[in-house]
């Protein structure tokens, strides 16, 4: 019962904390799945990220450049301007729009 609440929950956050991810350095898939799943304790599929990544790319949200990593060339991507404002209005629905919500299931002794 408690994993049916919590990850609708998670599922709709995905896309946020992966703007978010990408705010302090620039990430590859790879890395944004490894951090999510260190975060929530779920599982970010790549059809999930690299779809996502794309879109945020194809928009203007994002850019990417490859990095040669040993034999391996990797994508990293980081967030443009357009990106970060939208990260600022993302923060903004959380925290004034929701905050009050959050606040209260934090409350200990509730």
């Amino acid at each position: 019962m408690v994993k049916d609440l919590i990850h609708p929950i998670v599922c709709g956050l995905m896309r946020p904390i992966m703007l978010w991810l990408l705010e302090s350095k620039p990430r590859c898939g790879y890395e944004l799945m490894t951090e999510f799943m260190r975060l929530t304790g779920y599982k970010l599929q790549p059809g999930i990220v690299y779809p996502f990544l794309a879109l945020l790319e194809k928009e203007g949200y994002a850019m990417s450049r490859f990095v040669e990593r040993g034999k391996r060339h990797v994508r990293y991507y980081s967030l443009t301007q357009k990106g970060e404002n939208l990260l600022a209005k993302v923060k903004e629905f959380f925290n004034t729009s929701i905050k009050e919500v959050i606040v209260d299931l934090l409350k200990e002794g509730k």
